[in-house]
């Protein structure tokens, strides 16, 4: 029997090592979640306790522990989306959500290790909100003139809203109002007890604590449409406002009789550069699979969608993500 070349053996083995190799390759894509996972820890910033990204953030976490069980989650409340960037960009955080607009502000500044910020997901649009008693007076932002008005908290995306849209009406947000430094936390209590006439909310819809507020006590929302133009055509972040309307039945108890016109900003999901691939990876393809049980009780997570969650602008998408994205597409 003749005898096979001892070269062409070792070829055939290196060849046969890899096809191996390359089928192994094939299985980890086509079933990344079969594969070890990440381990060690993370910090997710959220918000206050009442507000929807602390509530996203606590159904998330439940769904991290089920996918990446290696990996232990934790939740860091926090005033909004500037302390939740300046976090993430210090390393105090590893993942977080911020609006687009909030993003936008912090790289015009220039402000420490903006361009260490990464994106991994566009995810639902946050409604901005201003809240007054069902009897009040106002109709529009022009209205607040000489009113005591919860702005929001000095690291929260509320305040860069309201501080625009005041000032888009013609107002000084420091002189013609009484600007009252609350979240979403505490301001529903202050305007039942009247010692404040109005707030501004920016979040998801419905916000928890809005609803409940309405089923308690009458309250009306104040229309903003007419100030879309005016913030649009300044430029900047508020290139990232467009026009929305809030559905009459948002808040069922709320005395509205129609569609309130406002505007709404993206949320973006944010990490820095430097965080591990794989594991960036794992936590947007959570966010992306989990999206229906969580918005089974936070309903603005219905509207995370794939096809445009790759739209991270203003951020640069990160490779972990950017690598999930390649992974799902048709």
């Amino acid at each position: 029997m003749p005898r096979t070349p001892r070269g062409g053996g070792r070829r055939a083995l290196r060849a046969l090592v890899a096809v191996v190799a390359a089928l192994g390759a094939l299985l980890w894509w086509l079933s990344p979640l079969g594969a070890p996972g990440p381990e060690g820890a993370l910090t997710f910033s959220t918000g206050v306790r009442t507000g929807v990204y602390h509530r996203y953030g606590e159904l998330l976490e439940q769904a991290l522990a089920r996918e990446m069980p290696e990996v232990a989650v934790r939740l860091e409340t926090s005033e909004g989306s500037q302390q939740n960037l300046r976090r993430v960009a210090a390393g105090e955080a590893d993942f977080t959500v911020a609006t687009a607009d909030a993003v936008a502000q912090y790289q015009l500044d220039r402000k420490p290790g903006a361009e260490r910020l990464r994106g991994c997901a566009r995810l639902y649009d946050d409604y901005i909100q201003l809240v007054v008693p069902a009897g009040s007076p106002v109709q529009s932002v022009r209205d607040l003139r000489g009113k005591r008005v919860a702005v929001g908290q000095s690291g929260s995306g509320v305040r860069l809203i309201s501080e625009r849209l005041l000032t888009a009406a013609g107002l000084d947000p420091a002189a013609d109002v009484t600007p009252v430094s609350l979240g979403i936390d505490t301001v529903p209590a202050e305007l039942e007890a009247g010692r404040i006439d109005a707030f501004f909310w920016s979040g998801g819809l419905p916000t928890s604590a809005v609803r409940e507020l309405s089923e308690r006590f009458a309250i009306r929302l104040v229309q903003l449409g007419d100030l879309v133009e005016p913030l649009q055509a300044g430029g900047g972040p508020a290139r990232y406002y467009r026009a929305a309307v809030m559905p009459q039945d948002a808040y069922t108890w709320a005395r509205n009789t129609s569609a309130v016109a406002t505007l709404a900003v993206p949320n973006l999901l944010v990490t820095r550069e430097d965080t591990g691939d794989e594991l960036t990876e794992r936590f947007t393809r959570t966010v992306i699979l989990s999206r229906d049980g969580i918005g089974d009780e936070v309903h603005a997570a219905q509207l995370v969608d794939l096809r445009t969650a790759i739209y991270t602008d203003p951020l640069e998408l990160h490779e972990g993500a950017r690598r999930y994205y390649r992974s799902v597409k048709p």
